[in-house]
C-alpha cells in the first residue's frame, strides 16, 4: 500500500471514531473510571514521574518529530518527567533545541531531579506564577529569536488562569506549531471529582479555549488528534496554529 494511501486510510478511520457516539461515551467512561485510580500518576520518563496519560504522551511524540521545535516552554513543571521527555526528544532530533519549564512552586527534590538528570542541559528553570509578566519576560528573553516554538499550558487549572496563559504566552507560537492545553477533560468529567479543587465543569481549561478562539484566528483545534486518541487529558486541547 502506498503511504498516501495508508495515510487517507488512517484519516478516514480517525475520522470515523470522532463520529461515532458509541465509542466516544465509551472512552469517557473508561476515563472517569481509570482516573479514580490516579492512572496518570503511574508512568515515567527517563526516571522521572511524567503525569500524563501514554496516550498524550505519544501524540506529543509526533507533534515535536513533526514541527522540530528549537523552544519548548511548558507551564507547569510538577516532578519534572515531561520536561525530561522534551528535551530527549529535543536531544534526538539534534541541534541546539532548549526546554523552559515555569511553575509557580518548584520543590527543592523536584529540581534537584530535574537539575541532576542528563537531559538537563537543555532545560532552563523558572520560578513564578505563569501568568506574571515579570515571569513571562524571563521566558521570551530565553526564546530569544527561536524560530520553532511549541507551547504546553498545564498549571493552574481555572478558567481565568489557562484563559491568560493563553493570551499571553500564544504569540509566542510560530505558524505550524502547537499550542497544547492540557487538562481540558475537566470540563467532560462530573463535578464530583474535583471536590477540592477550585476548577471543575464550566471553569476550566477547556471553556478558556473556547473563549480564547473566539477572540484569535490564530489558532484552531487539531480534533484529529483527541478523535484517535479516545483517551485524553486534552479534548479540544491541541491547538494548531495557522499565522505567523
Amino acid at each position: 500500500m502506498a503511504d498516501t494511501d495508508f495515510d487517507e486510510r488512517n484519516r478516514e478511520f480517525i475520522s470515523r471514531m470522532g463520529a461515532d457516539a458509541e465509542l466516544n461515551a465509551l472512552s469517557r467512561r473508561w476515563f472517569e473510571n481509570v482516573s479514580r485510580f490516579e492512572y496518570s500518576y503511574h508512568f515515567t520518563w527517563m526516571g522521572l514521574p511524567i503525569i500524563q496519560f501514554p496516550q498524550d504522551i505519544v501524540a506529543m511524540q509526533e507533534l515535536v518529530w513533526a514541527v522540530k521545535p528549537d523552544c519548548i516552554i511548558e507551564t507547569g513543571v510538577a516532578r519534572g518527567g515531561s520536561l525530561i521527555f522534551y528535551a530527549s526528544m529535543l536531544e534526538l532530533l539534534g541541534g541546539d533545541g532548549i526546554v523552559i519549564g515555569v511553575d509557580i512552586d518548584i520543590r527543592p527534590h523536584n529540581r534537584e531531579a530535574i537539575e541532576g538528570h542528563p537531559m538537563a542541559k537543555r532545560i532552563s528553570l523558572i520560578q513564578g506564577s505563569s501568568i506574571d509578566e515579570a515571569t513571562v519576560a524571563q521566558v521570551r528573553k530565553l526564546c530569544g529569536s527561536r524560530k520553532r516554538v511549541l507551547v504546553t499550558l498545564d498549571s493552574n487549572h481555572t478558567h481565568e488562569h489557562v484563559l491568560s496563559e493563553l493570551e499571553m504566552y500564544s504569540p509566542l507560537v510560530t505558524r505550524g506549531s502547537y499550542l497544547v492545553v492540557f487538562d481540558t477533560v475537566v470540563e467532560d468529567l462530573p463535578k464530583a471529582q474535583f471536590p477540592d479543587r477550585p476548577w471543575g465543569p464550566g471553569n476550566n481549561p477547556k471553556t478558556a479555549v473556547w473563549e480564547f478562539l473566539k477572540r484569535s484566528d490564530r489558532f484552531e483545534i487539531d480534533k484529529s488528534i483527541h478523535y484517535k486518541l479516545q483517551l485524553t487529558v486534552a479534548p479540544d486541547g491541541y491547538l494548531k496554529c495557522l499565522k505567523d
